[in-house]
């Protein structure tokens, strides 16, 4: 069976349309074993604030202080994991939520432990808990918190997590959940783009704004090893009749569509 990489992120976990529980639905039924990982940004946020805790940021990444770290470990497992496994069981499909630490799964090492804390890259993945659950029938949901070999929890980026956890189960595709169809252009979707086709679009202007971030991520992690990468929107079908709808991400050359 094809397994599909699934990356929610924070904000659009409380967005997800009836839709796009649908195209879960074909995509089981059409055979494809799914894993979600998912962020958790504006729960975090708002939690930080309520404890009076200024967010930081480095580089993009989340400056993790031990107090940051309960507080990130709280809203992840504690409300965005739970939130989108109802949702999912909401709509029929058989989900369990995970901390990406339990039973080992996944594994990490500190990146700069001085500058930023517990913030961490994935180093290994475990598959065998997330195959058991597939042989059950079921969606393993993951947060992106990870540990490192003597047990240190890590808070690792969830876009990352997502492609590690995609290279390591050898996924057909890694797909990011967002609240667009993909990389428009004269009012229309493009369904396949390389790296440089990719630049080219950024530098004359047809890719702008919020959408810079999400295809660099999308590449970023094509660039770690996962041969299709996908933009796809939450709030609409993304996939019906056997085809993804959204922007895909080759390696290989490719040609606007």
């Amino acid at each position: 069976m094809d397994t599909l990489v699934i990356k929610c992120g924070g904000s659009i976990i409380n967005e997800l349309s009836e839709s796009f529980f649908t195209s879960i639905k074909e995509l089981q039924s059409r055979g494809y074993q799914i894993v979600f990982v998912h962020g958790g940004g504006p729960d975090i946020n708002s939690m930080l604030e309520k404890f009076e805790i200024e967010p930081v940021f480095e580089d993009g990444l989340r400056k993790t202080t031990t107090d940051v770290l309960e507080v990130v470990e709280l809203m992840l497992a504690g409300k965005s994991n739970r939130c989108l496994v109802h949702k999912l069981e909401e709509h029929g499909i058989k989900a369990v939520g995970l901390n990406g630490s339990d039973g080992g799964i996944l594994t990490g090492e500190f990146i700069d432990k001085e500058k930023l804390g517990a913030v961490g890259e994935i180093h290994q993945v475990d598959t065998e808990l997330l195959e058991l659950f597939f042989d059950k029938g079921f969606c393993p949901v993951l947060t992106p918190i990870s540990s490192t070999e003597d047990g240190n929890k890590l808070n690792v980026n969830a876009d990352m997590a997502a492609g590690s956890v995609a290279k390591a189960l050898s996924a057909a595709m890694c797909l990011f959940v967002t609240d667009v169809k993909g990389v428009m252009k004269n009012h229309q979707v493009i369904e396949k783009l390389t790296e440089s086709e990719t630049q080219d679009l950024i530098t004359d202007g047809s890719i702008y704004g919020g959408m810079i971030p999400k295809v660099k991520t999308a590449l970023s992690v094509l660039n770690k090893g996962v041969e299709e990468v996908m933009i796809v929107s939450g709030k609409e079908i993304f996939y019906e009749d056997g085809q993804f709808i959204g922007t895909k991400f080759l390696q290989k050359e490719g040609v606007f569509k």
